[in-house]
This record gives structure tokens, sequence and C-alpha cells, in this order.
């Protein structure tokens, strides 16, 4: 082993162990002194030099132990409040968070436009559907195309996922008037294929019970068992061509918009219309319904109570302009930003944000908390804008962060995260 201590730091040590064995007397001082060849030049006058020299270290030691052990302490205390800070900062950067500058990935393999987008609810993965009449399946996270999805024979309109519990699906619609369901876990099989519209099916959606609805060309609103590929429902909605349709939180009302120029919200367990939203002046070509989080906005925006049974939608028309509405169709506030069709919205998850895209070219995101003013325009694309999905908050040690997914006519899907 080699010697932690130099020749003449050795020798300093040996003289100082003599002095103060010396001092208490120990009788085998002398023998220890020829031992460690200290005793030729240790006279007294060397020996009272160095008395003390070892207490005095050894005191020294201590002191500097206690010191080390009252820092740590410290340290500890101050990375413990060093991760509060971070939290709450990682709260509010997450409640903040907006897509902007250029984006992360730019996802191409469709042949032409992307019609619109899906989050897999658990995975990095990401659907999307193309007028090339593919569905593919990207892992966002790394920009990679995992597989291409083909049964439709004309233009995918719509996908989502979601499905009965522990069982995720992917549904498809599509010009072809048929919805197909594909399983993500065993390679996104086509497992059925659902038929009943009578014209070009433009939006699927989900429910939290795990049944889909859709809707489309032919004015009809159709609720589906998946698993049994049963039609539970069918809904006339005896208006024109429905572009878009959004299912409210607890999945007992659905939201459908299109060409007649009004959204309308439809109590699913009885077929009946609830409200109109009337007022825009072109087609609406996209509704959302907001979450939870949005409602708190949304009401004072409206100058409202919440009761508990709220429901709180965005529409976005041909006529340029997004409008806000409440549950019993009044107009909470229009939205003036977009030069042309605003195709696609989005709330924040955590509900602070409304995004808009368009055939602008632009990613437009508003801010409820404050008037929903416009606070960030975003340049997606060199073409049309034509979808947008938020994706799942992905929490970590760092915080929350988020995702959001554009699709575009120039063929490719853009993911900011």
């Amino acid at each position: 082993m080699r010697p932690v201590l130099t020749a003449r730091q050795a020798g300093e040590l040996h003289k100082s162990l003599i002095a103060y064995l010396s001092s208490i007397n120990i009788e085998s001082t002398k023998i220890l002194q020829d031992e460690l060849s200290v005793g030729e030049n240790f006279d007294d006058v060397t020996r009272t030099k160095y008395e003390g020299i070892l207490e005095r270290k050894w005191t020294s030691v201590m002191r500097l132990q206690k010191r080390i052990f009252e820092l740590e302490s410290k340290v500890t205390d101050l990375e413990t409040k060093l991760q509060s800070v971070a939290s709450i900062h990682s709260h509010e950067d997450a409640a903040n968070w907006l897509p902007e500058g250029e984006a992360k990935q730019k996802l191409q393999s469709h042949q032409k436009q992307v019609t619109c987008v899906a989050f897999h609810p658990n995975h990095s993965s990401l659907a999307s559907g193309s007028e090339d009449c593919t569905v593919k399946i990207w892992d966002w996270e790394h920009g990679q195309l995992e597989r291409s999805l083909k049964g439709h024979r004309l233009p995918v309109m719509g996908v989502d996922y979601g499905g009965p519990h522990e069982h995720t699906r992917l549904a498809s619609c599509s010009s072809d008037l048929t919805i197909k369901i594909w399983d993500p876990s065993n390679s996104y099989v086509n497992v059925r294929t659902l038929c009943g519209h009578d014209h070009t099916v433009s939006a699927v959606r989900f429910l939290p019970s795990g049944k889909l609805v859709s809707a489309g060309r032919d004015g009809s609103i159709r609720i589906w068992d998946v698993v049994s590929g049963y039609c539970l429902r069918t809904i006339d909605s005896q208006g024109d061509w429905i572009r878009d349709i959004s299912v409210s939180l607890d999945g007992g009302y659905v939201v459908s918009a299109g060409n007649d120029r009004m959204a309308q919200i439809w109590d699913i367990s009885s077929g009946e219309v609830t409200a109109r939203l009337i007022g825009h002046s072109g087609p609406i070509e996209c509704c959302a319904v907001a979450p939870q989080s949005s409602h708190g906005h949304m009401a004072k925006l409206g100058s409202m109570k919440l009761s508990g049974r709220d429901i709180f939608v965005a529409t976005g028309s041909r006529d340029n302009h997004i409008k806000l509405w409440n549950e019993r169709g009044g107009l909470i506030k229009t939205l003036e930003g977009h030069d042309t069709w605003v195709r696609g919205l989005a709330f924040h998850p955590q509900g602070k944000f409304l995004i808009s895209v368009g055939d602008d070219r632009t990613i437009r995101c508003w801010d409820l908390s404050n008037e929903a003013r416009l606070v960030r325009t975003i340049v997606g694309s060199s073409r049309f804008l034509t979808s947008i999905r938020w994706g799942p908050s992905i929490r970590s040690t760092q915080g929350t962060s988020h995702v959001v997914a554009v699709g575009s006519i120039d063929a490719s899907i853009r993911v900011w995260m």
C-alpha cells in the first residue's frame, strides 16, 4: 500500500506521539522511540517543542468534524427547499407552456395532406390520417415511423385512441363510409370494421365508457360498441354535413358542428338537442369541449357562476373566427386573429390557453385567463394547417412537460414538446 504521509510528515507525527506518551508517563515510550527511529535527536528541548501538538490536532479534527455535520445538515435543508421551489416552478412552467419556435420533430411519410392526428394515451405513439388513404403510427419522441396501416379505400378523415378499459384501441374513419378499429397491442391489426353511415365519416371520438361516437356528411351521429361492432344509437341531426365532434368530460354529451353554421350539444342518452350554438357566418370546421381546468376562466369571461354541470365549447369556422360558448348556447366571446379558415382547436390541459390552427399557416395561442387575448402566433408550416392535438402530459423528476402535434396540407406532422 502506498504510504499516505511523506517521510517528513511521518517524522513529525512520530515525534508528536513520543512527546504525548512521555507527558502521560508511558514506560514503553523509550522502546517505541527507538522503533520509530527518533531516539538520537529527540532530547528534552525537542520533546518540549512537540508537546501538545497531538492534542491540538485532535481537538481541531473534532471541531472540523462537528462543522462538517452542521454544513451537511444545512445542505440537506437547502436541497429540500430547492426541490420544493423547483416543483412550484415546474408546475407554473407546465401551466404556462406553449409551443414556440421551430417544431422539435417533423414527421414525413404521407404522400398527400394530413387530415387528422391523435396521441396514444400511454405510449409515445402518434397516429395520423391522410388523403393518401393510410393511417401512420409514429414514435413522436424519436421522430420515427413505426408502421403504416392500410385498409381504407378513400381519404382518412379522423383518428382517435380510446376504448374499453385496459384495451386501448385506435379508431379511424374515412370517406369510404367505414370506421376501422385497430389493436395497438397486436401490431395494429384491424379487429373490426363498422358500417352504417351513408356518406363520408368525418370524425370519431371515444367516450370515457369505451364506446365510440362518429359523425359525417350524412348528418347523423352514431354511438358504437367497439367490441361487438353494433350501432347502439343513431341521432339524425336533420342538418348538413357534420365536420367535427367533441365529447363532454363525463361522456354524457357530444357537440357537433358543420356546414349548417351552427354547433349543437346533444344528450347521448336521449338523443335530444340541449342547446344550439348559433352565430358563425360560415361552415364550422372544428369544435372542442373545454376541460374542467378551463371552466373558471371561461366562467369569468362570460361573467357567470359555475354550477358544477357546466359545458363550455370552442368552435372554429370558415368565417375566420373562433367563438366560445356556454352549455345554454350563450356566446361568451368571439376571438379574431386568423386571416382565413380556422381548422383545428385544442385546449391546454391545465386550462389557461386555447390553441388554434388554420389555413393562414399559423398556430395561435389565446390566454383564457386574460380576456382570451392572442398571446402568441407561430408560423407552423409553409402550407395550410389542418389539425391539432394536445398529447398526454409527461411527468418526470424535472416536472411536467407537454407535447402538441399539428398536421399540414404539406403531408407532414410537426411536433412541439
